[in-house]
């Protein structure tokens, strides 16, 4: 490796930032002090089911809007200057975890920890809430049969959990934006179709849910988009191997939407902030959890 230049630390500030402390609010005020930023992991397909990989993860990651727009972009855009020398790099779990692309120098195992290392620390510093589906679709497929669509499942189950947060922070009456990834014009038209849906009352306290969504291209190079793109696989490789080393995970526990809020964070977030589809039923004592165990080791970041 060659002298490296000038390094930026990740969070310097001048002030720390109370996450929750909104400004004095204007007069007609209209959005809520949170933006969402959604992504998945796996594809919806029941036709075709990856044996290595028989999951579908939608994540949502929660912001504060001044503590993104204060300390996460800052902090991401600091370690794309230290390890690509400019901004325009879009951090992508799979290209990272294959090293391919502009992450090819990941190869470098020194250089990877270093970087994983640094990673971790901003998705750590990072205050975000979350809160995901897992759809198993072997059991999807099952019990309700290759006519579901796992992420428009995904998506009503996260969205109700969103309302229930938003209703906690006091901020369910005002408008909160859900920026998702384009994925192509078909699937974007049915997946804006079936949210407005969702929203317009088809949920499970049948209520008018104030959530506009907004399709953004990865080449906006949006932080949130990058960071709940790293979030959802560790996310679906915790259920498939829930005894695998998953480092990404553990830090993750601790941004669930959980009962107890601060106090119980890393605690009780199972059916709250993490959800499962179908639901797991119940074991007696001693019985194996319900699980795939498919053959072959991915591994997260």
């Amino acid at each position: 490796m060659t002298a490296q230049g000038t390094q930026y630390s990740l969070f310097e500030s001048v002030e720390t930032i109370p996450v929750e402390q909104s400004a004095l609010e204007p007069a007609g005020r209209r959005f809520s002090d949170y933006i969402v930023y959604v992504d998945e992991s796996g594809d919806h397909s029941l036709a075709s089911i990856d044996r290595d990989y028989p999951v579908f993860v939608l994540a949502l990651c929660v912001f504060h809007k001044r503590h993104y727009a204060e300390k996460i972009v800052p902090a991401v855009q600091k370690l794309k200057f230290n390890y690509f020398g400019h901004d325009s790099v879009v951090l992508h779990e799979n290209e990272i975890r294959k090293q391919k692309g502009d992450f090819a120098f990941l190869s470098h195992q020194p250089t990877r920890e270093e970087f994983m290392d640094r990673l971790s620390l901003v998705m750590d510093a990072s205050n975000f809430i979350l809160i995901s589906c897992v759809v198993d679709k072997v059991r999807l497929n099952r019990s309700e049969g290759a006519s579901s669509n796992p992420y428009h499942l995904a998506l009503g189950v996260c969205l109700e959990a969103l309302r229930e947060f938003l209703a906690e922070k006091k901020q369910d009456e005002f408008k909160t934006h859900v920026l998702v990834e384009c994925r192509g014009k078909k699937e974007d038209a049915e997946l804006e179709l079936e949210f407005r849906r969702i929203c317009d009352g088809d949920n499970p306290g049948n209520r008018m849910l104030p959530f506009d969504v907004v399709f953004a291209d990865k080449k906006t190079n949006l932080a949130g988009l990058q960071l709940a793109d790293l979030v959802a696989r560790p996310v679906g490789i915790n259920y498939i191997r829930p005894q695998q080393d998953n480092k990404a995970f553990e830090i993750l526990k601790k941004k669930f939407f959980c009962d107890g809020g601060r106090n119980n964070v890393g605690c009780g977030y199972e059916n709250v902030g993490l959800m499962i589809c179908p639901p797991r039923k119940a074991k007696g004592p001693g019985e194996p959890t319900e699980a795939i165990a498919p053959t072959g080791n991915p591994q997260s970041t």
